[in-house]
């Protein structure tokens, strides 16, 4: 499992995870889809804007291994803002590859464009 060097753990002051220390010895936690609902809690929306500011900064047009990122935390964005970049894509793999969907990110998350 690649460890994504330089990439926050977690959202700062929160328990809001981020990345995951070592791969899971039950198996790998397979990447869903998820709906984001519009009442979602305030502190959801913030996690989200920081993970997708984070992969931003981090990955930008580039296709990036699935390697540390928390699957839970990808699930939220994947298939909108990320986007498998193999076919077929295998949602339970560590090496798989992923890509940003940088217009997506644009209109839903204008902000992780900003400079910190």
């Amino acid at each position: 499992m690649l460890k994504h060097r330089g990439f926050p753990g977690r959202l700062p002051g929160t328990d809001f995870q981020f990345t995951i220390r070592r791969p899971n010895p039950k198996g790998v936690t397979p990447i869903a889809t998820r709906e984001r609902f519009r009442d979602r809690k305030p502190a959801d929306r913030r996690a989200d804007a920081g993970f997708v500011t984070a992969l931003v900064q981090h990955f930008w047009d580039q296709p990036f291994e699935r390697g540390n990122l928390d699957a839970g935390r990808l699930s939220w964005l994947f298939g909108r803002e990320v986007k498998p970049y193999d076919d077929p894509f295998d949602p339970e793999d560590y090496e798989a590859l992923l890509i940003l969907d940088l217009n997506l990110i644009k209109a839903n998350f204008p902000d992780a464009f900003e400079p910190e």
